[in-house]
Formats: C-alpha cells, structure tokens, sequence
C-alpha cells in the first residue's frame, strides 16, 4: 500500500512539474510576439550616463495567467555588458502580484521607466537587449532576446556626441606679459629761487640733479634705441604775498627756466618741444609737505585749507598762528619757489624679429617681460614655445606666468601630466586665478569635475576662459541649457557641440562657418549637424573634409549613430573605409 501511494505521488508531482514547464516553454516563445519601443529611439549619452525608457506592447491571449516576468534591458558591446535595473510583471493568476499586471484576455502595455547606466565608449557600438526571467510556480526559466529568441536588438549603438570635447576640453590661460615696444622715461631737476626772485642761481646749476638732467638729455640723444619726447617746465611761486606779485613771479621763473632748458637742449644738438606752464600760489604743493611735516598745529592748518578755498584768507588764517609760521616760512615755504623741469623720452626696445631670435638663440640677453612676449610670436608652433618658456622658466624660477605657460604650452601639445606639475609649481609660487583656472582645466582632463568646479570657484576675474570652461563642466555634467548660458556668444568648438546638443543645429552651423580653426573636428560638428537636419550633402562634403584633416575620423564615423541612416550609402562607405 505504500508504495503504491509513494507512486501516485509521484506522478502528480511529475505531471504538474511538466504542466509547468510546458507552460513557461510556451510563454517564452510567446514572447516572440512582444513588441518594443525605446526612447529615445537610438540611445544618447548624456553627462556621463546612458538614459532609456521603453514600451513594451503585449498582444492578447499570449501572457500566461500564472506566469510572472523579471525583465532586464541589457547594452551588449565588444568585451562586456551593462544591466539596467529590472522590473517586474505579472500574470494576472499570480498570487504574489505587488506590480504591474497583464490580462490574459486583453494583453496590455508594459512601460519601463526611464532608468539610466554609466557610459563607457564601447557602448558606441552595442546592442540593447532584453533578458527575461520566467516564473511560473516553483519554476524558472531566463531567456535572451537574442540568444534564445532570435530577436533583433530593441535599439542599436549609443550617440556620444557630446564626448567629443576630449580631454582636452578646457581652456587654460597664459598670465600675461608687461612688455611693450615703447617705455616711457623721464628724468627731473629742480630750480629753486629765492623769495620774490626769478633769476637762476649759479649754486642751482650745479646741483646733482640738474646735472643729471643735461646728461640724460646727451645721453637721449647719443643713443640709437631712445627718442626725446618733449621738455616740461613747471614753475611755482610759494602761496604767501599777494596775488598779483605771485602770478607775475611765477611766470618769470618759467621764462627763466625755459630759457635755461632751451640753451641746454641746443648744447646737446638735441631738439624738443619745450612745454611750460606756471602757477602762482602753490597750495597743492603747500599741503603735501604740510602732511609730511610734524609742525604744530599741523592739524589746524590743514583744516583751515579744507574750510577755505580763497587764497587770501587762507593766508591770513594760517599767519595768525605765529609760532606756527614762523617755522613754515623757514621750512615749508621755500622749497615750493621753484620750476621743475622734466625731459621725458622713449626707449624703442627689440624688434619682433630681434625677439624671436635671442629667445631661440640667447634668451639670457631677454628680460622676463621680453621673453614672456616672444613666446607668444612663436603663435602655432607649440616646440619653439615649448623652448622658448623652458628657458624663461628657468631664467625667472620666482615668476608664476613664465612656469604657468609653460604648463600652457604643455598642455596644448597634449602631455596632460607635466602641465599639472607645471601649473602646481606656478600655485607654490603665487595662487593667481590664471592658475586656478588652468588646475581646473587639468581636473577636466582628470574627469574629476567636483575638483574642477573648486578651482574655477578661485579663478574669478581670469576672464572669458573661465566661462568656456564652466560651460565645459555643464555639458560634461549633462546640463545643456547651462552650458548654452556660460558660452554666450563664443565661437568655440565646444559651443558648437552645445548647440547641437540642444539641437539649434542652424545656430551650431553658424558658429562652426565663424569659427577660423582648420582642424578635422570642426567639419566633423558641421557634418553631425547636417546629419540631424537630414540633409545629405553637406554631410558628405564636410565629412570628407574632416577625415582629410585627420584620418582618425574615419574609424569613428564609421560606428557613430549620429550617421547610422547612412551607413550602407556608397559615398559614406567611400569616406571612412
């Protein structure tokens, strides 16, 4: 009897076990007939992130009512895959159906939410699959889309467009040179003359400073890179006396002394415009040397400069001190009876061609400021900058700009690496917002974005770098009307990609046809441009102009879903194989 009902047992287990999986058998081939929509329709790499939704469509009479699904959409590509996260869905007989359920009689629509996955480049050329995993029961079974079912992937390949910043996405700034063509010089003397007089001493003549004056002026004009300007002579009369006695006073001594400066300038066979002016009462002159004396009441006169603005009353309100004027009438008075002349001359430095010469060949005959700027006539030709700043660094070790745009330089050619030691020895040096900057821009290369937003926190007032490069930091991050916001009206490749991003495709075509830079990147924009507008012929010819500029575009057009529609076209085929 036992044994008897041991196999009646058994073979009711065994049948429900063949009912099951005879039911998941026929649900897996039933899922065949599922349909699915993505969206978007060829997946978009966005900030770092691969979004997708789908719809899934399920036909009637299909869905077995005790069967539930697990479903997972998975990106398949060359050496690995990514999973999104699941769902689940029902039968509409399965007791535990916490989730969406599909009727038997009716089928329904299963909507996938829009989930997302960490991008990586091979995604570019993948396949987005579903994987399934059936239960009806005790029992389970998984299925691939592809595998078991022999289903064409759900979507193919992943737009990356906005990757097309590279590495090298930041803009780094040079600090800035002081050098100019001309400098200004000029050399004085003072003429000072005795109360109520206007001739010019014989001990005046042969001051140190009035004789320095007549030799600047030989020296000017025996030298071959100086130019004389003009001559200023500026007379004075001290703000004591009457009015009228200090006009007529101040106007000899700039006779006086015009006609001293003029013999001397013929002496020399120099000739310049002489330029002479005078004033009567000195007050300005008078309340300099009050604030550096430390007369008493010094406070009070001063106060009585700022009460009064006639000259008359001033003096008389400043001689009723009388102890106080004794000692300005010894003291501050007479220093204010003079003419002060001024030759002023310009020294004409190094031509552009004697500039980029020693830096190349003698740069230790070039001063910081000379060879900061004969760096920059080296304009494209990255090696001879890169020499030229090598040897100002070395030459100017305490100067942050000569070892900050070597890291420049550094950084253009591509070697990420010594422009980040480059630039964090110009920080030691001196924490300038230039630097800042450009630490952000090697944080960009790093894909380390939160350093990067720090360090452009500290480069405020760099300049319309620092817009570029926070409009970097906004598509990088997948914030696309940002970024449209931090480039403005630039003109830059990266403002280009922006607004293909934020799919202004005319506007984007437009900054690319301003933009001056012959490189293979700029016509590759064009023609993904005119691929979103459908329009075939401009794609062909500014792709074919991009692969001519660089090569290496034909391998990566060749895979990129921008132009999937015209991956079986002949001239596309001719372009990149």
């Amino acid at each position: 009897m036992k044994q008897t009902r041991f196999t009646l047992i058994g073979s009711v287990a065994l049948a429900a076990l063949l009912a099951s999986c005879g039911g998941l058998d026929k649900m897996k081939e039933a899922a065949k007939q599922i349909s699915y929509t993505v969206t978007p329709e060829v997946l978009e790499a966005r900030g770092g992130k691969v979004p997708m939704s789908f719809k899934a469509n399920v036909p009637a009479k299909i869905w077995d009512k005790k069967v539930s699904a697990e479903i997972t959409p998975v990106l398949v590509y060359d050496g690995g895959e990514t999973v999104y996260p699941s769902i689940t869905v029902y039968g509409e007989a399965v007791a535990d159906n916490s989730g969406k359920t599909i009727a038997y009689a009716t089928g329904g629509q299963i909507a996938y939410p829009e989930q997302s996955v960490d991008f990586n480049d091979k995604m570019r050329v993948s396949d987005l699959i579903v994987r399934l995993k059936l239960t009806r029961g005790d029992e389970s079974i998984n299925v691939d889309s592809q595998k078991d079912l022999e289903l064409a992937p759900i979507a193919k390949g992943v737009i990356a467009t906005y990757t097309l910043l590279g590495s090298e996405a930041g803009v780094a700034t040079p600090g800035k040179d002081a050098f100019s063509r001309i400098i200004n010089e000029e050399q004085s003397a003072d003429l000072i003359y005795l109360i109520n007089k206007a001739d010019i001493r014989t001990g005046e003549l042969s001051k140190d400073d009035v004789k320095a004056i007549n030799e600047y002026i030989k020296a000017v004009k025996e030298a071959e890179n100086k130019n004389l300007k003009d001559v200023v002579v500026a007379a004075y009369a001290s703000p004591d006396g009457a009015t009228d006695l200090n006009t007529n006073l101040a106007s000899k001594r700039e006779n006086s002394a015009k006609d001293y400066i003029q013999k001397q300038l013929k002496k020399a066979d120099a000739s310049a415009n002489v330029i002479a002016k005078s004033t009567p009462e000195d007050w300005d002159g008078f309340k300099a040397a009050m604030e550096k004396s430390d007369i008493q009441d010094k406070e009070l006169i001063l106060r009585v400069l700022s009460m009064y603005s006639d000259p008359d009353v001033r003096e008389k309100e400043i001689k009723n001190l009388s102890a106080a004027y004794k000692v300005i009438a010894e003291q501050i008075l007479p220093p204010l009876r003079r003419s002060t002349i001024t030759v002023n001359s310009e020294l004409i430095g190094k031509s552009d061609d004697e500039l980029k010469s020693l830096s190349v060949s003698d740069p230790a005959q070039l001063n910081v400021e000379e060879i900061l700027y004969a760096a920059k006539l080296y304009d494209g030709d990255l090696d001879n900058q890169k020499k030229v700043l090598e040897a100002a660094a070395s030459q100017n070790a305490n100067d942050w700009r000569a070892v900050n745009n070597l890291g420049v330089v550094l950084y253009q050619k591509g070697d990420v690496k010594g422009a980040k030691a480059k630039f964090e020895a110009a920080e030691k040096i001196q924490a300038t917002p230039e630097v800042e900057n450009n630490l952000g821009v090697i944080a960009i290369a790093e894909q380390n974005y939160a350093a990067a937003k720090e360090y452009f926190g500290k480069a405020a007032g760099v300049g319309s770098e620092l817009d570029q490069n926070l409009g970097v930091i906004a598509l990088l991050e997948g914030d696309y009307a940002k970024a449209e916001e931090y480039f403005g009206a630039s003109t830059s490749l990266n403002a280009a990609i922006c607004k293909i991003l934020v799919e202004k495709y005319d506007a984007a075509l437009q900054l690319l046809n301003a933009n001056n830079q012959e490189v293979g990147l700029k016509y590759y924009l064009k023609a993904v441009a005119s691929a979103r507008k459908a329009e075939k012929d401009p794609v062909m010819e500014n792709l074919r102009k991009a692969v001519n500029l660089e090569s290496k575009w034909k391998s990566y057009a060749k895979t990129d879903m921008e132009f999937v529609k015209y991956f079986e076209d002949s001239t596309f085929k001719a372009i990149v194989d």
